[in-house]
């Protein structure tokens, strides 16, 4: 395993900065988990991906919207009278700016 100072996380930081307290024993452990989840990591730079084009996507996207149809609707009557309240055939709504 080719590990620099780089490569190692420092756990006591970042507990610091998610405000976690942790113990001795659990700081030990996490850096030991995240050492060989870095080494993982690193087998990636092992592969060979001359000729392999970026992806932003491993998928292709689709649009998965459905297509624009226009349908029967509410008279406006009917929207109204399913509405909690209403002021002259509006809906009315909580005043929200003082």
């Amino acid at each position: 395993m080719n590990t620099t100072d780089t490569d190692h996380i420092d756990v006591r930081y970042v507990a610091k900065l998610a405000r976690i307290d942790l113990s001795e024993d659990e700081v030990a452990a996490l850096a030991s988990q995240l050492d060989d989840v870095l080494a993982f990591v690193h087998q990636l730079d092992e592969l060979d991906l001359d000729g392999v084009e970026p992806l932003s996507h491993p998928h292709p996207l689709e649009n998965v919207f459905r297509e624009d149809v226009v349908e029967a609707s509410l008279e406006p009557g009917e929207m109204i009278g399913n509405a909690p309240a209403s002021v002259q055939q509006l809906v009315r709504v909580p005043q929200m700016i003082e």
